[in-house]
């Protein structure tokens, strides 16, 4: 009793929720009052998975914080979370990036404020759900779940005429595939009688029936990774969301899909796996030529940071089913790395478009003059993008480099080619922005970072470089649970 009323992992996942429930008290007309809950929750929440990754025992593959709720026990179905080395890391990331989302939004978002906050901490509610659960038809449950809030968020407070379409395209997108995924679960608990992860993990399934179930849950995470072509909802969900919903969008929602193979596709069908890693190295190696090169002709700086995204997801597939321990753990830090990059990117546009109220390239110039601060942060980040030594995405993507080589030096070089083409785009990005002549005859109003702004960037830099720096602090926590998935592989 006592060990689950100290239990971190419940409060950090009943937070958000509490959160969502006390705004729902407050009167809607109260919106100082509403932001400064909504805030206080969210740090709140940050603070117990602090908690959960300072009482973390590295020096094991077993999952920690367990607690178990006899939800169905009839059908012998429970509500079961715990954390592991893989997990841990995509729970502290929901919780910090929903702080972001909410300081971020402080001013832009002037209407329906009680409401927009509410779908935020709902979300960050269903997340970590998500990444903490142990039973896969709850998974399934809030993997789900999260699609209603972000589709209310790009929906209502999108900044565009085609929101509508946008939120649409991807509730509709990811919903079809995951009905494949229940399908595969259904299957699962007729054949076995259990639908518990640990319990899953034990099975032997055939190898037919490996192959089909391995499809039916390949539907559903690629298609929220994105891995092409099931990418198109992407960049019409980036351009369409405010800026909040960007960075969550890409911060935590692309990581369900890898997080979903990490977790279910590879130690449950391993066979299979072995067998769809050829289609899966191709899939993934278009993804990162093609999406490279659609960003260098992008004219949208939020489609330009969301087609990088689905490049930047490539690598990660390519790490995660070349089956190697370094390419694994590298895709690993790739997608925690991407989680604070793309956000900041994303910050860094959202910072321009409340500015100027345009998106479009050719509007920008010479804003190294009017906005050196941000000049510098855009620097950082945008060197961070493309991988640049000592950086986290370095990092991240040598590792899956390294583990690929071993797989095929084929694709290792392929897929090298993404580095090159990163680089690319965005340092040509980054010079249409920041340099050149100041174009007057379309701005004449020039503001640069404000003090919230500033103090929202600064700590996504020491993050970036923490993790670039001093990888092993992450990667030791890492490393048992991924021996312990390298172990069902054999």
């Amino acid at each position: 009793m006592s060990e689950t009323f100290f239990n971190p992992l419940i409060y950090t996942a009943l937070t958000p929720l509490v959160g969502a429930l006390s705004l729902y008290l407050i009167p809607t007309t109260s919106i100082y009052l509403c932001r400064l809950i909504a805030l206080c929750f969210s740090c709140l929440s940050f603070l117990f998975s602090l908690l959960i990754w300072i009482q973390f025992d590295s020096g094991t593959s077993l999952f920690q914080f367990i607690y178990t709720f006899n939800w169905l026990e009839r059908w012998n179905l429970y509500y079961t979370i715990g954390v592991d080395g893989i997990s841990i890391f995509f729970i502290l990331l929901t919780t910090f990036l929903t702080i972001i989302c909410v300081l971020i939004s402080w001013t832009s978002i002037t209407f329906l404020v009680k409401e927009y906050l509410i779908c935020f901490l709902i979300l960050e509610f269903c997340l970590i759900q998500v990444f903490s659960v142990l039973d896969l038809l709850l998974f399934y449950i809030f993997f789900e779940s999260v699609l209603i809030p972000m589709f209310l968020i790009v929906g209502i407070w999108g900044s565009r005429s085609r929101k509508i379409r946008a939120a649409y395209q991807f509730f509709l997108y990811t919903l079809v595939g995951s009905l494949l995924m229940l399908l595969g679960l259904i299957f699962i608990y007729f054949q076995t009688g259990t639908l518990d992860i640990q319990l899953l993990w034990q099975v032997n399934f055939s190898e037919f029936r490996q192959l089909v179930l391995w499809l039916s849950f390949f539907a559903s995470f690629a298609i929220k990774i994105p891995m092409i072509p099931f990418h198109i909802w992407l960049p019409e969900a980036h351009a369409e969301a405010p800026t909040a919903g960007s960075v969550i969008l890409a911060g935590i929602l692309l990581k369900m899909g890898g997080f979903g193979f990490l977790r279910f596709s590879l130690p449950l069908f391993p066979f299979a796996s072995t067998f769809f890693t050829p289609l899966v190295f191709s899939l993934s190696l278009i993804a990162v030529i093609y999406a490279s090169l659609t960003t260098l002709r992008q004219v949208d700086l939020k489609k330009i940071i969301a087609y990088s995204s689905v490049s930047h997801m490539g690598f990660v597939t390519i790490g995660i089913f070349s089956s190697t321990l370094q390419g694994i753990e590298g895709s690993i830090i790739l997608m925690l790395s991407h989680g604070l990059v793309s956000s900041a990117l994303f910050l860094c546009v959202g910072i321009l478009y409340d500015r100027h109220k345009t998106r479009i390239i050719k509007y920008y110039s010479g804003l190294v003059q009017t906005m050196p601060v941000f000049g510098i942060f855009f620097l950082f980040f945008s060197f961070a993008n493309l991988g640049f030594p000592g950086t986290s995405s370095f990092i991240g993507e040598f590792l899956v480099l390294f583990g690929t080589f071993k797989a095929s030096i084929f694709v290792t070089f392929l897929a090298s080619l993404g580095m090159i083409f990163g680089a690319a785009y965005s340092i040509w990005l980054f010079n249409r922005i920041i340099f050149g002549v100041i174009k007057i005859q379309y701005f004449q109003l020039f503001q640069d970072l404000s003090r919230r702004e500033f103090w929202i960037l600064l700590p996504l830099v020491l993050l970036v470089l923490w993790m670039g720096l001093y990888p092993s602090s992450f990667l030791d926590l890492i490393h048992f649970s991924v021996l312990n998935l390298m172990e069902q592989l054999c």
